[in-house]
């Protein structure tokens, strides 16, 4: 396990978080990104939030990055991935952005009752933990590479 870097490139951010969006540029302008993160979080627009969420896969997607299908494991419970799916597109339409969630290794199966509790939860809330949970991610890929 790694200890939090110093430097990343945009190339790594990128890596980490997914694709390459405004929130990746702006991280790698810092010489602490991750430790940074919240800082330049802040300074967002809704607009560049949005991206960063939907550059995401959407957890029980099939068609996953090699990290990403690490991540959320082998559950592949029909019954589950469909829930999962019907949850993904209840949570886009009423939120507008991607779910995402710090998956760490949970089974798909322990998912579904965290998307169904974050739906009740205000856009607001909702857009602020979205954020931080892909950070929890990318500390968590960084550690681990």
């Amino acid at each position: 396990m790694r200890d939090l870097p110093r430097q990343l490139s945009v190339d790594d951010l990128s890596e980490l978080f997914e694709g390459r969006t405004r929130l990746v540029e702006k991280l790698a302008e810092h010489n602490d990104p991750l430790a940074d993160a919240q800082e330049v979080i802040d300074s967002l627009s809704e607009e560049e939030k949005l991206e960063a969420l939907n550059a995401h896969p959407a957890i029980g997607a099939k068609k996953l990055s090699s990290r990403s299908a690490a991540e959320q494991g082998t559950d592949d419970d029909a019954a589950t991935l469909a829930e999962l799916e019907r949850l993904n597109r209840e949570y886009e339409e009423r939120f507008g952005f991607r779910f995402v969630v710090f998956v760490n290794r949970r089974p798909k199966g322990e998912i579904v009752p965290i998307l169904r509790k974050r739906l009740n939860r205000s856009r607001d809330e909702e857009l602020n933990t979205a954020v931080q949970e892909l950070v929890a991610i990318a500390e968590d890929r960084w550690r681990r590479s």
